[in-house]
């Protein structure tokens, strides 16, 4: 079993798109504000049930909140005894919704036998779950938000200043949830029929309507099925010298060796034969330290007895001791980092560099969150779940783990990630499957992958007033799949450039070095403007730069080409210095197949500029033209880009 994609929509500024879930490893690319960390959250909130308190009214797609606060004006201007129509279905087209859509197989259906559609499900077939964040009661909120609204107005209006700025709590739907959302909403599920499923329209998701008389699943239906960890991007790591805790939420080794340790080794829970040595030995210590303890202590205590107390009828004291084995890791020294060559020389870990504090803790809780699911030690015995089944699925969600590293530690984490997530006997049973997600800001992390393994997050332009710019999701296994020259050039050219092209705002396709060298001098001294973009420049040829446009129409990117004219004679491939009236033409081929495709070189060097781009304007090309020299009482055509 396996997550095939899932649909989010009306997330924040997901307003209908579809998220393609690769068998191992997905991760999320694409520029600031694109939607990644959007995506993430959303799955986070919806799939792992502890995170459900975290939503909040901005998660709502904010151009959504119009349509609720009408919904809300409609049921305070209506009659006491005309009760509106109170039917969830009125809202469902609002509110935050994830459809998760799974793979099965025939030995997977006595997990899956509550999610059937109907009796003849195929294993050929997907199997759809809705879980959407709605109201947990229609009425009860229709009553709710008209009572407090209508006493709010009340009180303003029985205030003698009628000219004071003051609005009560609450002024509109939006302002009532601020305060009452999780008192007044839930997450709800709902059977997905398969034979519904549609595929998405130019990069927009268009799930499908719930029937009217849908009813909600009683119980979460992912429990027992999917084992939701996560890695947050907030790991808070600080420096030795600073007092400052606000980013402690990232624990530190020696407490999640503490963690590992009480959940997998520690004797003193549900011991076995294997135990006994240990407790022993923790036993004979303690009776030891005891003794010292009373010998140690008679001097003092004996002076309190000089008192008169205790009495002889009141309690005497006693002094003893408990052992915990956690005790002895749970300090910030408990990790020492040995000193190569100097064997009696250690430091604490927190002496050590951010970037490998960070690389240990992440692989450290990939090995926790792996045997937590296998049930390792004494996790197996733990009462909540020594009865319940490992569940079939595990699905790692792992956010910016280049924060804190540098280059080849992030190729280092990528390509063993998933092999810790896999390090154990019991995976070789293809029963159980893991999916690793990673949304990542770092082109050192996004081509050391397969690029199938990318999801392109590209940002949308609102298209008419009142809405909000959007994001679809691209699936570049579909640009980088095929096998002909074009694809290979691109998947090669990307591997060797450590290409940022997937986190750019823009790009600049160059000709050669020189370019490469001058061009971010031009941006820096000439246009400020376009240097506080994130502009990719990228040196990639006249000759080739074409065969990146399968990649930069699937991006969306917008793209300045600067290549040469590259004249050449009427026939063959002479080179020539171009003149007009000759019957020259041009051999390059990004002019001649892409933009502004022309041959002929009297066409190109007499092209107006707002001929030299696509229909779309998200590509133009910037090549040798002719200006206009005066020299010496005389005048005459040069070059010019």
């Amino acid at each position: 079993m396996r997550i095939a994609f899932v649909e989010i929509q009306n997330f924040r500024k997901l307003k209908a798109c579809r998220v393609e879930i690769a068998e191992e490893e997905t991760i999320f690319v694409g520029a600031n504000n694109s939607g990644k960390t959007s995506a993430m959250d959303a799955l986070i909130l919806f799939l792992k049930h502890s995170r459900r308190k975290s939503f909040a009214t901005t998660d709502f797609t904010l151009s959504n909140w119009s349509s609720l606060d009408e919904f809300g004006a409609q049921w305070v201007a209506a009659a006491e005894d005309d009760e509106p129509d109170l039917a969830v279905d009125a809202l469902l087209h609002l509110l935050p919704t994830i459809d998760v859509w799974l793979t099965a197989e025939e030995k997977d259906l006595h997990h899956l036998a509550h999610l059937l559609p109907t009796l003849d499900w195929t294993p050929a077939e997907l199997l759809g779950v809705r879980l959407v964040f709605a109201p947990k009661n229609m009425e009860q909120l229709y009553k709710d938000f008209r009572s407090v609204y209508k006493s709010a107005r009340a009180a303003e209006s029985a205030s003698k200043k009628a000219d004071s700025p003051l609005s009560l709590w609450p002024s509109s739907m939006r302002d009532f949830l601020d305060r009452q959302l999780h008192s007044q909403f839930e997450v709800q599920s709902y059977i997905l029929d398969p034979a519904q499923c549609q595929a998405p329209e130019k990069g927009a998701a268009k799930p499908q309507p719930l029937p009217a008389d849908s009813d909600p699943l009683k119980k979460d239906p992912f429990e027992g099925l999917i084992k939701i960890d996560v890695i947050t991007a907030q790991r808070g790591f600080s420096d030795p010298k600073t007092e400052d805790d606000s980013h402690s939420g990232f624990a530190s080794l020696s407490t999640q060796l503490c963690r590992y340790f009480s959940k997998h080794l520690n004797p003193s829970e549900a011991p076995d034969a294997s135990d006994i040595e240990a407790l022993e030995a923790i036993e004979a210590a303690k009776t030891v330290f005891n003794e010292k303890l009373k010998t140690s202590f008679e001097p003092a205590v004996g002076e309190l007895e000089g008192l008169n107390y205790p009495g002889f009828s009141d309690p005497r004291i006693s002094i003893t001791s408990k052992i915990d084995p956690r005790d002895s890791l749970d300090h910030e020294t408990a990790v020492q980092f040995d000193l190569p060559g100097a064997d009696s020389l250690s430091l604490p870990e927190k002496y050590n560099g951010l970037g490998y504090q960070n690389l240990i803790s992440m692989v450290f809780n990939l090995i926790r969150f792996r045997d937590e699911w296998m049930r390792v030690g004494k996790a197996a015995k733990e009462q909540d779940t020594k009865d319940a089944a490992i569940e079939p699925l595990h699905v790692v969600l792992v956010e910016e783990p280049e924060a804190h590293l540098h280059a080849q530690v992030q190729q280092v984490f990528i390509k063993k990630a998933y092999k810790v997530l896999r390090n154990h006997t019991s995976l070789a049973d293809s029963s159980f499957n893991t999916q690793m997600i990673v949304s990542t800001h770092s082109s050192n992390i996004a081509h050391e992958l397969d690029f199938s393994c990318l999801r392109y997050f590209r940002r949308e332009p609102a298209t008419k007033k009142g809405e909000t710019p959007t994001a679809t999701v691209i699936n570049l296994s579909h640009t980088f799949g095929g096998h002909d020259e074009t694809s290979r050039f691109a998947t090669r050219y990307l591997r060797t450039t450590h290409c940022d092209l997937f986190f750019a705002d823009a790009a600049i396709l160059v000709e050669g070095s020189a370019e490469r060298m001058l061009m971010p001098h031009f941006v820096r001294t000439k246009f400020p403007k376009l240097d506080q973009s994130y502009i990719s420049i990228l040196e990639i040829g006249g000759a080739h730069a074409h065969r990146l446009k399968p990649l930069l129409d699937t991006l969306g990117l917008l793209s300045l080409v600067v290549t040469d004219l590259d004249s050449i004679q009427p026939t063959g491939t002479a080179k020539a210095r171009p003149e007009r009236g000759k019957g020259y033409r041009t051999g390059n081929t990004t002019l001649k197949e892409w933009v502004p495709e022309r041959e002929s070189l009297d066409d190109l060097l007499d092209l107006p500029d707002d001929e030299k781009q696509t229909s779309d304007g998200l590509v133009r090309v910037a090549y040798q033209c002719p200006i206009t020299l005066e020299y010496k009482d005389s005048e005459g055509e040069g070059e010019a880009i």
